[in-house]
This record gives C-alpha cells, structure tokens and sequence, in this order.
C-alpha cells in the first residue's frame, strides 16, 4: 500500500532522524537521489544547460547540492536566488566549486528559456497559498520554456498537506520527493502539476498509524477480493438489492445491476419500475415489485441512481438492517438525520456537485479542496464517503483515520452511467461482506481498472465498463 504523510508528520521524522546522523547527511541523501533522477530525465549530463530556482529553505539547499552534482559531470549550471542573503550556505558553496554560478532574478527568463532542465526549489512541503509575486513569473516562464521542469519534493504553490492550488504554482513533469508521498502529491489539483513523481528512500521511520492517505496497490485489492469457496452458495457469495431507476431513466437500472453482477454477487433482486428493461438485459436478476421490505433476502441494498423523485423506496431502504450504498438522487432524497442514526454501514458516493449539494457550497470549492470535503461529509452524515472525480477518495465514516485514494481512474469515465456501474459494483461488495471503507475502495479500484482495459486510449460507454470488470479482477489476481 502507498502512504501519504502529512508536513508535520514528516518533519518530526526527520528531526528524529537528523539527530542521529553527521551534519549535513540527510541533505546530502536528497541531493543524491535529485541529482540522479535529473540525470535520468536528461539522458546526456555533459553540455547539457541547467537552470536552478532556488529558495531561501532547505528544499533550495537540495537543489544547490543536486546541481553541484550535475555541474561536476559537465553540465552548464546556474542557480537563479530568490533571496541571495538567505540562501543555503553550503549548497551555494559546493556549487560554485563545482562550476556553477550564482545570478540575480534578473537574469533568469531568458535562462529558462534556453535551459534543457529547470529545478524548482523555490518552497518547501511548507509553502501556503501559492507562489510570491516575485516567483510568479518563473512558473510562467518554465511552463513556456522546452525545459523539463523537476520539482525538489513538492512543485513549489501547491499544498503539500492538502492538495489545493491557490494561486500561481510550478508545473512539473517530475516529482522527486524524499522519504515518502506527501498528501498533494496525490490529489487534484495538485497532482496535475507533479506530473510524474518519484520516490527517494532516505531513511524515514514513519507511524503507519499517522498516515494521511492511503492508495492501495494491486495485491491489496487481491487480498480483499471475496472468493467463492468449495461450500459457497448464491447466500454466502452476497445477494444485492438494487432500488433505481425510473420511467425516465431506466437505464441507470440497467447499468447498477451489470455492475452488481459483475461484482461476483450471488444474486440480485431488482425492485422498482424499470423491471422489464432490467430482465430483457440480465434474465438472471430476481425482480420484485412489492417494495424494498417484501423484495426478499438481502444483505445489502443500493439506493439512487436514477430514482428521480421516489423519496418513499429510498426511506425503505434506508430503514433496513443491511449496508446500504446511496448514489445520485439517493443522495438528494435521503434524510441526513435518518443516515447519521442508521445502525448499519451507510456508503455515499457523490461525485462533486452532488457533494457541493449536500455541504452547502459551491462545485468549485469542493473540487479544489477535496480532501477537506471528503472528510466534512464523512463527518456530516456519519457515513463512509467515496468522492468520484479526478482522483477518487474514500473516507471513513465520521471523517478520522488515513483517506482512501484511488490510484486507477482515467478521464474516460466521465461518461454518463459510469457511475451507476460503480454502484452495483460496490453493493456487491457490501452484499459479500467487506467493510464499507473496503467496499468503497475496491470498487473504485476494479472500476478505474476496467475502464483503462475497455478504452484503451479511445472513447467507451458506461456498458463497456461493466464488461470490463471481470478482466480488471482478472488482472489484480494475477498481478
């Protein structure tokens, strides 16, 4: 599993860590790494031309160290100080006996814009609210130039804790950060300007329990797969209920019960006025027409997608003992008093207007503070939380603990139904047992995966993703 950490969390680490090592080491381990991966992206060393933006921090210090490195294998290094009296003193030192060359603001556009690679070491992982007036038009500058753009553990603008972008920041296509992920780093908005990140190992001893984030890996999910057994019947496998659609909207019907039975439920029963097309596409889905409450054995239900204004089948399914999974007019429709005092497991799956629906706020604040929203509505309505989007989180229910991000998604499930494929697919997780924050995650998991598979590289239907889930669960055993 990959872990995020939030700034104070890794300081402490490596005030612990600096402790016990020589003045000076730990830097000198990031540099090492730094310099490596600049000379990885740069391929040829020698004569290649290197630009550094260095801050008055510690991550400038980095950047100093790297470039006095690259500059002893023959490349052209000069460093543009944002504060030359507070610059690192030693970086700045080993650079200039290595060849390199301090100069002034003033010089540094039409460096950048000749530079075969720019180093952002202007702020550190504890930068707030984007980059000075002063630095602002370096990040314009390097987005301008034909220079790769390595960012020294976090482009400088971004949030590390947080992921918010608020105001001008560096857009890298390296990341290089040191000892473990930084919570920005993995979040949108501001992993769209970590482009690629990569991971040096420096030493960190860090507390799993103090984790931000989590983004579980392939055999993660392998591990949390329900598999049939020899005894297994269509009972112990899982049987979801699915309470949606409408005359207006029967497809999302259609698309929850693909997505359940894909799922590896045992059985579905489907209740609600889009029966026909439901049992014209899937024979096998055990349909009802008596409500929730008469449907038959369930073990857990999903409520929403594409219910319109059917507030009274939503209040039934909420009313139950099982986990209930609420999408789309779920959403809207269900009482928030009801959801925080259910005694079983309630999983929202808002995508983020129907988030900034439920908060109170705007679409935009949501999608640029996610994490905080995540949390708010974990914490709100007492239930577990998959935010869709971008990139998909997942808090537990009241908002506490390491959140969930999900690493598989692709701009290709913006498409209409993709989520209610999401829906059955996670009912049916709940159905077989797995705990909502499992359920939530491994849905999100398997259904970016089978969207990867389906569209490869071209344009898909939410039906394609359905059909896909099966070679994604495939994959992850495998894998």
């Amino acid at each position: 599993m990959r872990t995020a950490y939030g700034v104070e969390t890794v300081r402490a680490a490596e005030r612990e860590l600096m402790a016990r090592l020589p003045d000076g080491a730990l830097m000198q381990r990031a540099a090492a790494g730094l310099a490596a991966a600049c000379a990885d992206l740069l391929g040829r060393v020698y004569g290649s031309r290197v630009v550094l933006l260095v801050g008055s921090g510690d991550n400038g210090g980095d950047a100093l160290y790297a470039g006095a490195r690259l500059a002893r294998r023959g490349a052209g290094v000069t460093a543009v100080l944002l504060a030359p009296d507070r610059a690192h003193a030693g970086g700045l030192a080993a650079l200039r006996r290595a060849g390199g060359r301090p100069v002034g603001l003033d010089a540094a556009g039409e460096l950048i814009e000749r530079a075969d690679l720019v180093v952002d070491g202007i702020v550190g992982i504890g930068g707030k609210g984007g980059l000075r007036p002063d630095a602002a038009p370096l990040a314009d500058a390097a987005a301008r130039s034909r220079a790769a753009v390595v960012a020294v553990d976090l482009p400088s603008g971004v949030d590390a804790d947080t992921g918010e972008v608020r105001g001008a920041a560096i857009r890298a296509d390296l990341t290089v950060t040191f000892g473990t992920h930084k919570p920005g780093l993995l979040i949108d908005p501001a992993r769209e300007y970590a482009g690629v990140v990569r991971l040096v190992d420096i030493g960190l001893a860090l507390p799993a329990d103090a984790a931000e984030l989590e983004a579980l890996q392939h055999a993660d999910v392998a591990r949390l797969l329900p598999l049939p057994g020899a005894e297994t019947d269509k009972y112990r496998r899982g049987v979801v209920g699915i309470a949606a659609g409408s005359s207006r909207y029967p497809g999302a019907a259609v698309l929850a019960v693909a997505g359940a039975l894909r799922g590896g439920a045992g059985a579905v029963r489907y209740v609600g006025p889009a029966a026909d097309a439901v049992i014209a596409r899937f024979p096998e889905t055990l349909v009802s027409d008596r409500g929730p409450k008469k449907a038959g054995r369930v073990q857990a239900w999903v409520s929403g997608p594409g219910a319109g204004d059917d507030a009274a089948t939503v209040a039934e399914v909420l009313a139950t003992d099982v986990p209930v999974l609420l999408d789309a007019d779920g959403l809207r429709l269900a009482d928030a008093g009801t959801v925080r005092e259910r005694g079983a497991p309630t999983l929202m799956t808002p995508h983020a207007g129907e988030a900034a629906a439920l908060l109170g706020v705007s679409r935009e604040e949501v999608e640029g503070a996610r994490l905080a929203s995540v949390r708010e509505l974990a914490r709100r309505y007492a239930a577990t939380v998959l935010l869709k989007g971008s990139t998909t989180l997942v808090a537990r229910a009241g908002g506490a603990g390491a959140v969930r991000v999900n690493p598989t998604g692709t701009g290709w499930l913006a498409t209409a139904g993709s989520g209610d494929v999401l829906s059955g697919l996670g009912g049916s997780l709940l159905a077989a047992g797995l705990p909502a924050v499992d359920a939530a995650s491994v849905a999100a998991y398997l259904h970016g995966l089978s969207a990867r598979f389906a569209a490869d590289g071209a344009p898909l239907g939410a039906h394609d993703v359905a059909e896909g889930i099966p070679e994604a669960w495939r994959d992850v055993r495998v894998g």
